[in-house]
């Protein structure tokens, strides 16, 4: 039997660095609702000359940079939204928190104030990105009849020194701070049936389809989708291709 797959869900993390560069203090976390469906890198060395009559040869005039560039989609009228995402009937109220990472810090007062915008981490599965939010666009697609808006796509631009590439330690990323089926990146999400659940509304409660419970049992080697055991931590969070799993 085939074992089903999962999807991690990319991480958004305040951050800031010490005077070495190194990560020293990790903040508020964001779990996206939507994973991207690309992430475009852009590497440039900072140059001068070459231009000049003569056949001035090119000079390295600094480290250079790596820029990262996504688009997130949100949407609050999706069925079976996650806990965090419930009761919130305008979409705003999502993308505010990824905005909410371009925010400039403040250091000093008066005027020696100084405002430096906050280190941001982007964490999905091997993929890792740190540096600062560069630009936020966002597009309001959706409207209720009541003129709130429902759905937004959020078009996000990461930008930090140095030509560099890392990459993020599997399954060594803590979840969204909720605690509610964060999973770490890179492994299975599980989550707890509450008291009396089914296994179709733990499904559902979690974003996924309940029409796959039968798979998900399988998967969890249960022999019932209404009588749930208590305390048990089950991986409900599967792909469209969970189906491969009861054939």
């Amino acid at each position: 039997m085939p074992k089903p797959k999962t999807v991690a869900k990319a991480l958004m993390q305040e951050i800031a660095w010490d005077k070495h560069g190194k990560v020293k203090s990790e903040g508020r976390r964001f779990k996206v609702q939507f994973n991207p469906e690309s992430l475009k890198l852009t590497f440039a060395n900072q140059i001068k000359g070459g231009d000049k009559s003569g056949g001035s040869a090119i000079q390295f005039s600094g480290p250079g940079s790596t820029k990262l560039s996504f688009e997130l989609w949100f949407d609050v009228s999706a069925p079976n939204a996650e806990d965090s995402f419930k009761g919130i009937t305008d979409v705003r109220r999502i993308t505010k928190q990824v905005s909410e990472f371009m925010k400039p810090k403040q250091k000093g007062k008066a005027k020696k104030a100084k405002f430096f915008p906050p280190g941001v981490r982007f964490l999905w599965g091997s993929f890792l990105f740190e540096g600062v939010m560069e630009s936020f666009n966002e597009t309001l697609e959706f409207f209720s009849e009541k003129g709130e808006p429902l759905r937004a796509s959020v078009s996000v631009s990461m930008t930090k020194q140095d030509v560099e590439v890392k990459f993020g330690p599997k399954g060594d990323a803590k979840g969204e701070g909720n605690g509610k089926n964060d999973g770490k990146p890179g492994q299975d999400p599980v989550t707890t049936p509450k008291e009396g659940e089914t296994l179709p509304q733990t499904a559902a409660r979690n974003n996924v389809n309940p029409e796959k419970s039968q798979a998900i049992a399988l998967a969890n080697k249960l022999e019932s989708l209404h009588s749930l055991p208590t305390g048990v931590s089950l991986n409900v969070n599967l792909t469209e291709n969970i189906d491969a799993s009861i054939n």
